[in-house]
């Protein structure tokens, strides 16, 4: 979710995105530990972890700690489909687990994900919870640098990442019913639905400000984008915005496809980022040299197609790229 002040901040949850063909399947909030068993510290798991890593390309650039593991914590609010989220069984499905997966093959370990709230994600990683953070997480400056956004404070020590993927916001309507918008100016005089605390609501409130004519954007603002899609969906509003892997996601999947559109082309497009931390280069780098591998070896563009994604897609992994 792209978070108010139009990036997200550590402060609240706030994803950016790309534009695309889906929307929203729902986000519940859901907070709590690891939902998945741990890996490694027994001979046998280390044995496990050693047979794996000798069959794979890039284990040798993973810190030794890494290594003997056989394990990557990935902390993650894994309540944002498709990005990451938990199907009707209970597992961990999405963009970047499916990623993390061809990343774990070209390092030789497993990327474990751990259910958290998304505020309390870089504080994890500080204390040594996680290893890395993988997100949806908008590489920022502020966070690079440890800054809160909203106070200019600093609040640690910040963050590396690793940009994997371009994501900007999209505005969506009911399917065969586009009220003319194409653009962030056509809302005016309109109803839009909205997740709170997000760049879409952000966007559309400094939108509201320019409307003339007596015209403005009435703006309805919910928990989650879920909620904001049945608003839309059953009429109460003319248009939905979200961040591109959210909206295209529920673009393709709600009503079989039926249900809605996306209209006009993204906004505030930013880098997503695995974060590490700042005294961790040798992972950051490791994680850089494995995204690159699965690039080149075309594993990158499969998951980004089998989500529909590909709009999002980086030619090299960069490491701090975000503005």
């Amino acid at each position: 979710m792209t978070a108010s002040t139009t990036r997200r901040t550590t402060a609240k949850r706030s994803r950016l995105a790309a534009v695309g063909s889906i929307a929203v399947a729902g986000a519940l909030l859901l907070t709590g530990c690891g939902d998945q068993t741990e890996g490694g510290g027994s001979d046998e798991g280390n044995e496990t972890a050693s047979q794996s890593q000798s069959a794979a390309p890039l284990a040798d650039k993973l810190p030794q700690a890494i290594r003997d593991k056989g394990v990557i914590k990935v902390g993650s609010d894994i309540a944002y489909a498709p990005v990451e989220f938990k199907d009707d069984s209970g597992k961990t499905v999405g963009i970047d687990p499916d990623l993390a997966d061809a990343l774990g093959k070209q390092l030789g370990v497993k990327f474990e994900f751990e259910n958290g709230t998304f505020d309390t994600l870089l504080t994890g990683l500080r204390s040594n919870r996680y290893d890395i953070a993988m997100s949806a997480m908008t590489d920022t400056k502020e966070r690079q640098e440890g800054i809160d956004s909203e106070t200019g404070k600093k609040v640690g020590e910040g963050v590396d990442f690793v940009d994997y993927f371009t994501a900007g916001v999209s505005i969506y309507t009911k399917k065969g019913d586009d009220q003319g918008i194409k653009t962030w100016s056509d809302l005016c005089g309109k109803k839009l639905v909205v997740q709170r605390g997000t760049v879409s609501e952000d966007l559309a409130k400094d939108e509201a400000k320019k409307c003339t004519g007596g015209k403005k954007i009435s703006i309805e603002s919910f928990d989650n984008d879920q909620q904001a899609q049945t608003r839309l969906r059953a009429g109460g509003a003319d248009a939905g915005s979200s961040d591109f892997p959210v909206a295209a996601y529920a673009v393709k999947t709600s009503g079989g496809g039926n249900d809605f559109q996306l209209v006009g082309e993204q906004v505030e497009a930013a880098p997503y980022g695995i974060a590490v931390a700042k005294d961790d280069t040798e992972l950051r780098d490791a994680i850089k040299a494995a995204m690159d591998a699965i690039i080149a070896s075309g594993e990158y563009t499969k998951v980004l197609e089998k989500w529909g994604v590909t709009e999002g897609a980086v030619d090299e992994a960069v490491v701090n790229g975000g503005k």
